[in-house]
């Protein structure tokens, strides 16, 4: 079966695509603004650089042979040659130019202002300043240290916005988290609820859930009506088939002795049955009370097992052995364990007797055929899972309510011949 998506992993993924693509979109959108903003920006420091360098020109008497000519440093800059300038005289030949610059001039018709060029293979945005003597300063940066300025640009914006992105997907996971946790809460309620009690469930801190809630305890008021119902039903039903089953083995009992010699076998196995079909009622009705309130008191086992005769059976238990259970139902469920072990075919019960502070148990070990290892292990878990319908019989199914009203269960206990049952009882009241 296919496993049903969590709410909660669907939104996380859900909000981390929007983060990314709020990311990716702002990342363009501030590109696109500050690319042009960029460009402004340096080439206002073209400009300005321009207007500092015209201080900085030496006489043309001062120039080099090479035309090369390189200024002191002044304090506080550094030459980190992400600049060129070439200075032009007015027939457009070089005067001077910085080391990076290129060896002719970058442009041969005088340009004032902004433009572009083309030298050592190389594309310029150019700044072109004219001086008093009528030659030009151009100064320059190439077209590579601009796309580098521009992609630290990028890479700062798109890194901000995918650390903005990351820390609010966050962020909405942790309250995604904090605002599912009331119905986490609530799921956990309800999974402790007993639908059969009359106890309600914890109003939820959110209003969403509230409708849920009410269904859940709508719910469990419907089970308890219809339960009450079949209760009552049932067990009139039983009420009132034991008192004429109880006249019948009686009368069953006098005919045993009014009839000739050969009918005692065919009215002893009629007289059988009807005691199969009393302790079946009993059953029935001790089944009904087990979802009630249990009444516990001391519980001498051997004399319980006394009161609870099978014809073929032979039944030990310690003397003396004491338990603290609902006698009406423990009866039921040990007539019905006992009745299952004779029609497995088996002759003796050994009943041993555990009871201490952590809890009191009663095993039931027979020595008839006993079950295969899957076929015990099948019906273990159809008890645990409470799975008795098609699984398990009435015999095993009572055991186990009652053994559950008592505040335990009943365990198939793994033996090497013959079948062993553990009837635990919970601890002492």
């Amino acid at each position: 079966m296919k496993p049903a998506p969590s709410i909660r992993s669907r939104l996380v993924s859900t909000l981390v695509g929007l983060s990314l693509a709020w990311a990716v979109l702002a990342s363009a959108a501030v590109w696109f603004t500050l690319r042009h903003e960029v460009d402004e920006l340096l080439d206002d420091t073209l400009a300005t650089s321009a207007e500092v360098l015209v201080g900085l020109l030496p006489a043309a008497d001062e120039l080099s042979a090479d035309g090369i000519w390189v200024p002191a440093p002044t304090p506080g800059t550094s030459d980190d040659n992400r600049y060129a300038w070439q200075w032009v005289d007015p027939a457009g030949h070089l005067r001077a130019r910085s080391p990076v610059a290129p060896g002719a001039a970058w442009v041969g018709e005088p340009r004032i202002g902004y433009g572009h060029s083309l030298g050592d293979g190389r594309a310029w945005r150019l700044y072109g300043h004219r001086l008093d003597d009528g030659s030009i300063l151009y100064v320059a940066q190439s077209r590579a240290e601009r796309l580098e300025a521009l992609a630290e640009v990028a890479v700062n914006v798109i890194a901000s916005a995918l650390l903005v992105g990351l820390v609010f997907a966050l962020w909405l996971r942790w309250r995604l988290q904090r605002e599912l946790q009331p119905l986490t809460d609530l799921s956990a309620a309800v999974a402790r609820h007993d639908p059969l009690s009359d106890a309600v469930l914890p109003d939820p801190n959110r209003l969403e859930l509230h409708p849920l809630r009410e269904a859940v305890d709508a719910l469990g008021k419907g089970l308890r009506r219809r339960l009450a119902q079949e209760r009552a039903v049932a067990a009139q039903v039983a009420h009132a088939l034991r008192t004429p089953l109880a006249g019948l083995d009686a009368q069953l009992a006098a005919a045993q002795v009014a009839v000739p010699a050969d009918q005692p076998a065919a009215l002893q196995r009629a007289r059988e049955a009807s005691r199969q079909l009393r302790r079946v009622v009993t059953g029935v009705i001790s089944l009904f009370r087990s979802g009630s309130e249990v009444r516990r008191q001391p519980v001498d086992v051997g004399k319980l097992l006394d009161g609870l005769p099978v014809e073929g059976l032979a039944v030990t238990c310690p003397r003396g052995a004491r338990l603290s259970a609902d006698p009406d139902l423990l009866a039921a469920a040990l007539s019905n364990l006992l009745d299952n072990a004779l029609r497995q075919g088996a002759s003796r019960v050994d009943v041993e007797v555990h009871s201490g502070p952590q809890g009191q148990a009663l095993r039931l070990h027979d020595n008839g055929p006993g079950l295969p290892a899957a076929q015990r292990a099948a019906l273990q878990d159809a008890l645990d899972t409470q799975s008795y319908e098609g699984h398990v019989g009435l015999g095993l199914m009572l055991a186990d309510l009652v053994a559950r009203a008592h505040g335990g269960r009943l365990v198939l206990e793994p033996v090497a011949s013959g079948f062993a049952v553990r009837l635990d009882l919970g601890p002492p009241a």
